[in-house]
C-alpha cells in the first residue's frame, strides 16, 4: 500500500510539472476557455490520485474555474453551485442507493456467505476445479445480494482462500477467482453503478437493469468456464477433491431408516412411510423429507403453468374514438360512433350555408340512417371500449418460453433421476442458504423488470428482506442495525456527495466549452461508429488504472455522452459496455482495490504480485465479454426489447 501511494504521488507531480510546462509555452494571454476547461479536467484527475476527496476536489474545482469564466463574478458562482446542488438533489433516482446498500450490510451481516459456500462446495463437488467454481457461483450470488465488493472479496478471503490452499490449488487460481467473482457485484443488478449511470446519462434505471442480466451472468459465465479448462489443461492448479471431502453426513434419523448415502431417497422414503422402517423414526419426520422432495417438481409445475397463462393471453388494447373538441354539430353527428352528444333544442345553431351544395330533396331522412348505420358498437371488432383482441382467446408461446422450460424440465428430471440421500442433504443446504438469496434477488429484480415496482420501491422490499433474512437466521440485533445504519448512511453520503460534485463539475466543464472543445476534436478525427466505440472503450480501460468507477461516471461519462447521438450509438447500449468494462477498476494493477482488500485478510504467504498474476487471465476475460457483446448486442438489448417493445 505504502509503494502503491508512492508510485502514485511521483506520477502526480510530474504530472503538475507537465502541466506548468504547457501554460507556460502556450502563455497566458492564448489561453481560452476552452483550455481552462481541460486544464481543470487534468488537475481534478491529478488532485484525485494524490488522494484528495474526489466529492470536494470537484466541487472545488468548478467553482474556481467557474469563477473565472465568469470573469470573477461571485454571485453568478454561488449561483451556479446551488442550482447545480438543487438538481442533484431533487432527482428521485438516487433514492434508491441508500435502500439497496441497506439491503446489502443487513444480508452481509446475515453470515449467509459460510452456509452458501459449505453447500456450493458440496454440490459441486465432482465438477474440475470445484472449490474454485464454488467460489465463483458463491461470489456471484452474494455480490448481487449485496452489491459491496470489499466486503465480498474480504469475507470470501477469509473462508475461501484458506480452504483452497489446503487443497492444494494454485495461489494465482484462487486469488483471481475471488477477486474476479467479487467484482461482478458492481454489474449484476440491482447495481449501484447503472443506478449512478442512469442518473447520469438520462437512461432508464429498469431498462438498464434488464439489460445488465445476461451479460452479468455470461461474464459470470465465462469466468466458471475458465477455471473448469484451466482445472481439465493443469490439474495441478486445481486438485481435484477427495472421496473423503466429498463425503455428507446423514442425520441420525435418516441412518436409523435405515438408509445409506448413495441410496435412491424417493424410493426409500416412500417404503418407509408403508411401514418398512426402523420404529424410532417418527411418520412426521418421513413426511417432511418426503415434501422437500416433491418441492422442486411442485415449483416447476406452479412456475409453467403461472407464465404459460402469462404469455398466451394476448395484451388487450382498447381502442376508443375520441370526439375531436370543437367539431361542428353536423360532422360529429355524421360520425356515427354513438359518442356524439345530441343538439340541444334552442341552443345556438350553426346558419345555414348559403350558396352550397345541397342535398337532394328526400335525403334528410336517409342522411341520419346512413350515418349510424356503421355504429353496432356491440359486435364491431374495431368498436370502442372493445378489445381489439377480443375473439382471439390464447396466442402461440414463443419460442424462448418452450426453449427455457425445456430446460429447467431436463433439470429436474435430472434431479429426481439421481436423487440419493446426499444429494438430498446438499439440496436442504442448498435450500436454507442459496434459495434464500435468490428469491430475494428475483423479487427485487422482477419487481423492477416486469413493471410491478420502481426502483425505489423495490429497493425498499430489498432492505425489508434484508430484515426478514437477518432475523430468520437470528442475526439480526440493535448492534446490527446500527452498525448497518452507520456505513449506509457513510456510503450513501459519499455518493451523492459525488454525484453534487459531478453536476457542479459538468455545469462547469460545459460553461468553459471544454465539452465542445472534445467534440470538435473528435468529430474532426472522422471517425466511424465502431472507431469511436473502441476509442471511447480503450480509453475508459485505461482510466480504470488510477481511477474507480465511481470518479469514471461521473466526471467522464458526461464528455462521451453528447457524442452517442453523433455517432448513433444507444446510449442504453453504451451504457452497458461502459459496466462491463469498468469491473477492470477493480482488476486492473497497479489500483486494484480488490487485489488489496484480499492481501489485507490472506496469509503472509500470499504476495501482492501472485494476486496480481492471478487478476489477469480474469481480466482478458473482461475484455472478451466486451467483444461479445459488442458483436452480439442482443445479449444486453433482448430483454429490454422484449419487455419494453
Amino acid at each position: 500500500m505504502k509503494m502503491r501511494k508512492e508510485l502514485w504521488f511521483g506520477f502526480s507531480i510530474m504530472a503538475l510539472v507537465v502541466l506548468s510546462a504547457i501554460v507556460l509555452l502556450l502563455g497566458v494571454e492564448n489561453i481560452t476557455n476552452g483550455h481552462l476547461g481541460l486544464l481543470m479536467l487534468s488537475l481534478v484527475v491529478v488532485a484525485i490520485m494524490l488522494g484528495f476527496p474526489t466529492a470536494f476536489t470537484l466541487m472545488g474545482m468548478g467553482m474556481i474555474f467557474t469563477w473565472l469564466a465568469y470573469e470573477r463574478d461571485t454571485t453568478r458562482t454561488l449561483d451556479l453551485m446551488v442550482q447545480s446542488a438543487y438538481k442533484s438533489m431533487t432527482n428521485d433516482v438516487l433514492i434508491a442507493i441508500p435502500l439497496f446498500v441497506f439491503m446489502g450490510y443487513l444480508v452481509e451481516r446475515a453470515n449467509l456467505i459460510e452456509k452458501l459456500f459449505k453447500s456450493m462446495h458440496l454440490a459441486m463437488a465432482r465438477v474440475p476445479g470445484s472449490l474454485a467454481v464454488a467460489t465463483l457461483v458463491t461470489c456471484t450470488v452474494f455480490a448481487t445480494a449485496t452489491g459491496i465488493v470489499g466486503a465480498v472479496v474480504t469475507l470470501m478471503g477469509l473462508l475461501a482462500l484458506p480452504t483452497m490452499l489446503r487443497a492444494g490449488y494454485s495461489t494465482s487460481m484462487a486469488a483471481g477467482a475471488i477477486t474476479a467473482g467479487g467484482c461482478l457485484g458492481i454489474l449484476i443488478p440491482p447495481s449501484v453503478l447503472l443506478i449512478l449511470y442512469g442518473a447520469t446519462a438520462g437512461v432508464s434505471v429498469v431498462q438498464l437493469y434488464a439489460g445488465a442480466f445476461f451479460p452479468g451472468l455470461m461474464l459470470a459465465g465465462l469466468y466458471v468456464g475458465y477455471v473448469i479448462l484451466m482445472a481439465k489443461i493443469k490439474p495441478a492448479w486445481a486438485p481435484p477433491l477427495s472421496a473423503a471431502e466429498r463425503q455428507v453426513a446423514l442425520p441420525p434419523l435418516t441412518r436409523e431408516l435405515p438408509a445409506t448415502a448413495q441410496q435412491y431417497a424417493p424410493m426409500r422414503l416412500l417404503t418407509a412411510l408403508k411401514g418398512q422402517r426402523n420404529a424410532q423414526v417418527p411418520t412426521g419426520y418421513l413426511l417432511r423429507q418426503l415434501a422437500v422432495v416433491v418441492l422442486p417438481g411442485m415449483l416447476f409445475l406452479l412456475l409453467a403453468a403461472s407464465s404459460w397463462q402469462a404469455v398466451t393471453t394476448p395484451k388487450v388494447q382498447e381502442q376508443f374514438e375520441i370526439q375531436p373538441i370543437g367539431m361542428e354539430s353536423g360532422s360529429s353527428s355524421s360520425s356515427g360512433t354513438g359518442l356524439a352528444e345530441p343538439p340541444i333544442e334552442g341552443g345556438l345553431q350553426e346558419p345555414p350555408t348559403e350558396g352550397g351544395l345541397q342535398e337532394p330533396p328526400g335525403s334528410e331522412s336517409s342522411a341520419p340512417v346512413a350515418a349510424t348505420a356503421p355504429a353496432e358498437p356491440e359486435t364491431g371488432s374495431n368498436a370502442p371500449g372493445v378489445p381489439a383482441a377480443s375473439q382471439a382467446e390464447t396466442q402461440p408461446a414463443p419460442t424462448w418460453w418452450w426453449i427455457g422450460f425445456a430446460l429447467l424440465g431436463t433439470c429436474t428430471a435430472l434431479f429426481y433421476l439421481f436423487l440419493s440421500f446426499a444429494r438430498l442433504e446438499i439440496f436442504k443446504m442448498l435450500l436454507g442458504s442459496f434459495f434464500p438469496l435468490v428469491v430475494l434477488i428475483l423479487t427485487v429484480l422482477g419487481s423492477i423488470v416486469f413493471g410491478l415496482a420502481t426502483p425505489t420501491e423495490a429497493a425498499a422490499m430489498g432492505a425489508l428482506g434484508g430484515f426478514v433474512l437477518a432475523a430468520a437466521y437470528k442475526r439480526l440485533s440493535i448492534d446490527v442495525v446500527k452498525e448497518s445504519v452507520y456505513l449506509t448512511a457513510k456510503t450513501s453520503a459519499m455518493v451523492c456527495w459525488l454525484f453534487v460534485g459531478s453536476a457542479i463539475f459538468s455545469a462547469a466543464f460545459a460553461l468553459l466549452g471544454g465539452q465542445e472543445l472534445i467534440e470538435r476534436w473528435v468529430l474532426s478525427m472522422n471517425l466511424s461508429k465502431i472507431e469511436f466505440m473502441i476509442l471511447s472503450q480503450v480509453v475508459i480501460f485505461l482510466l480504470g488504472w488510477p481511477l474507480e468507477w465511481t470518479e469514471i461516471i461521473v466526471i467522464f461519462m458526461p464528455i462521451f455522452i453528447p457524442l452517442l447521438n453523433h455517432f448513433g450509438v444507444d446510449p442504453l447500449f453504451f451504457g452497458l459496455l461502459v459496466a462491463l468494462n469498468l469491473q477492470t477498476a477493480f482488476l486492473s494493477p497497479p489500483v486494484a482495490m480488490s487485489a488489496f482488500y484480499l492481501k489485507g485478510v490472506a496469509p503472509p504467504s500470499v504476495t501482492l504480485n501472485q494476486i496480481f498474476v492471478g487478476m489477469m487471465p480474469f481480466m482478458g476475460i473482461q475484455i472478451l465479454a466486451i467483444v461479445l457483446l459488442y458483436i452480439w448486442p442482443q445479449i444486453g438489448l433482448w430483454l429490454p426489447q422484449l419487455l419494453y417493445k
